[in-house]
């Protein structure tokens, strides 16, 4: 079972506790974006074998948005942190790189 911590109340919450709210760190395009723009916002995805961050809410509990870094292979969570950040946290990133050795932010794309 996956367990995660959330980074403002606190809590570790078990996944039953959260929901699921997909890829973090996606680019919104606003009203004047072009066609193709939109159509990535909404379909196009990192699906990696790896690390990947996602968007969880803690449902029953404080009720708000966070990120979690964690492995897609393993289920091991580097580190919970606020939703309002464009990027994980640099400790967050030395995490991933201690037990990924040449893995580096936004190499995915």
């Amino acid at each position: 079972m996956l367990i995660l911590e959330c980074p403002y109340c606190g809590v570790k919450a078990e996944e039953t506790e959260l929901t699921a709210g997909g890829e973090a760190h996606l680019k919104r395009y606003g009203p004047g974006s072009s066609d193709d723009e939109f159509e990535g916002y909404l379909f196009t995805r990192e699906n990696p074998m790896g690390v990947h961050f996602e968007r969880w809410r803690h449902s029953n509990g404080c009720g708000k948005w966070f990120h979690a870094a964690r492995s897609t292979t393993t289920l091991e969570v580097f580190g919970t942190y606020s939703a309002q950040t464009t990027e994980p946290p640099q400790e967050i990133k030395d995490k991933i790189s201690a037990r990924h050795p040449g893995w580096s932010w936004r190499d995915q794309s």
